[in-house]
C-alpha cells in the first residue's frame, strides 16, 4: 500500500513454518508489559477505544524517546487517557479523528502532570 501500484522487493526469505518445525506459546506476562493488556482492552471495547490508546501511546513513546519520561511512565499515560474516555460505538472517520485529536490533547496533559508530580 505504501508504493502502490509499484511492489517493493522483500528484505528477507518468507517464513517457512515448516521449516521452522515448532512454535511455542505462553500467557502474556500482563505485570510485565502493561501495555499489552491496555491493547488488549482497547481492542475488546473496540469503537474509539483503539485510536485513543494508540495516540496517547505515541504521545508517551516520543516523550520517553526524548527522555522527559521514564519507559514505565508511558502506559500511566495510556491508561489514564484511556480510563477518561467515553466512546463512540461504530465510529465514523469524524469521530475516529475527533477522538485521535481528544487523545492526543489529553495525553499531554497527562503527560504535563505526570512531569510536575515528578519534580
Amino acid at each position: 500500500a505504501l508504493c502502490y501500484p509499484a511492489r517493493l522487493r522483500p528484505t528477507v526469505e518468507p517464513l517457512d513454518l515448516a521449516k521452522l518445525g515448532a512454535l511455542h506459546f505462553q500467557t502474556p506476562d500482563y505485570d510485565r508489559y502493561p501495555c499489552l493488556k491496555l491493547a488488549k482492552e482497547a481492542g475488546a471495547a473496540a469503537g474509539t477505544y483503539p485510536t485513543v490508546m494508540a495516540a496517547a501511546d505515541e504521545i508517551a513513546v516520543e516523550a520517553f524517546l526524548q527522555e522527559r519520561i521514564a519507559f514505565t511512565d508511558i502506559p500511566i499515560i495510556v491508561e489514564q487517557v484511556m480510563h477518561n474516555h467515553d466512546s463512540t460505538s461504530h465510529p465514523e472517520l469524524v469521530a475516529i479523528d475527533a477522538a485521535d485529536i481528544w487523545a492526543r490533547e489529553a495525553a499531554v496533559a497527562a503527560l504535563d502532570a505526570l512531569l510536575r508530580a515528578n519534580k
